[in-house]
């Protein structure tokens, strides 16, 4: 298993840049198992960087337990444990997002009672003066780390649940049983760099590339009921969309593959690596 990048991450802002770059590469197949990586000097010229710099981040390749030394041989990448794959249609997603928590285990790292930042206030329908249940945790498979959840739920809902409950309990059976309806959901994906303590927690160097998911999950009425910021590390986690080519000849364009259902559309397929659990 991979160690914790964020502690073994070569010092200086020059090794740590070629660390990533090249620890990229190598979790997405550029360089495959087996394979020799180039020299070090071949490397410190693709960089533009000296061979100790070079060796700095080879060292932390090696402390990651993502490439070895061999006499002889050079510096080889080193195979990785498949992680098992977790599919989900985004027309059905939050009945997927439910089933996915089974094959999942979480670990509470934060719980409290706070304001919501003005961005989370707007996004659930918050007054100003409403409180919101502040949960942080990290959603781990098969023993391994793939996403860092921040969620907040407004107080009046959240209060039917302890945080004993939200540490051994998926948070949307913590809803319903809370008599939560929910409805419908929106989301929006993009890209951020780990912070020191999300690293941390997802054993990932500080800087590494993180897909970056938000979705704000609405009841029947149309109340916002949940806020969820997550991270996840790109080599356990994916999304893929089924597109069909669709127009008259001359404005033909990419659309989506919609199954819809009722209270929510459909945008796609997903295929999720490691799974994104039921928050």
């Amino acid at each position: 298993m991979e160690q914790a990048g964020a502690i073994l991450t070569p010092d200086g802002g020059k090794a740590q840049r070629v660390y990533l770059l090249l620890r990229d590469e190598i979790v997405s197949g550029t360089h495959a198992a087996g394979a020799a990586l180039p020299g070090e000097l071949k490397l410190a010229e693709l960089f533009a960087v000296s061979r100790v710099t070079i060796r700095r981040a080879l060292d932390g390749l090696v402390a990651d337990g993502l490439v070895e030394r061999r006499a002889g041989s050079g510096t080889i990448v080193r195979a990785r444990e498949p992680h098992q794959a977790i599919t989900a249609d985004f027309a059905t997603l939050m009945p997927q997002v439910v089933a996915m928590g089974q094959a999942t285990t979480a670990r509470l790292l934060a719980f409290s009672y706070c304001t919501p930042p003005p961005a989370i206030a707007e996004a659930l329908h918050l007054g100003p003066q409403e409180r919101v249940q502040r949960a942080v945790r990290v959603r781990m498979m098969e023993g391994a780390p793939f996403s860092h959840l921040t969620t907040h739920v407004p107080e009046d809902v959240a209060q039917n649940y302890s945080e004993a409950d939200l540490a051994t309990t998926p948070l949307f059976r913590l809803l319903e049983r809370s008599g939560v309806r929910v409805d419908h959901a929106t989301q929006s994906i993009s890209a951020t760099l780990a912070t020191p303590d999300v690293a941390e927690a997802l054993d990932l160097a500080t800087g590494a590339a993180l897909i970056a998911l938000t979705r704000v999950v609405h009841d029947a009425q149309g109340r916002g009921v949940e806020h969820l910021s997550a991270l996840y590390r790109p080599d356990r986690y994916r999304l893929e969309m089924t597109l069909d080519r669709v127009g008259e000849p001359g404005a033909r364009r990419w659309l989506p593959v919609t199954t819809p259902q009722q209270g929510m559309s459909a945008a796609g397929k997903s295929s999720i690596q490691s799974g994104e659990a039921a928050e």
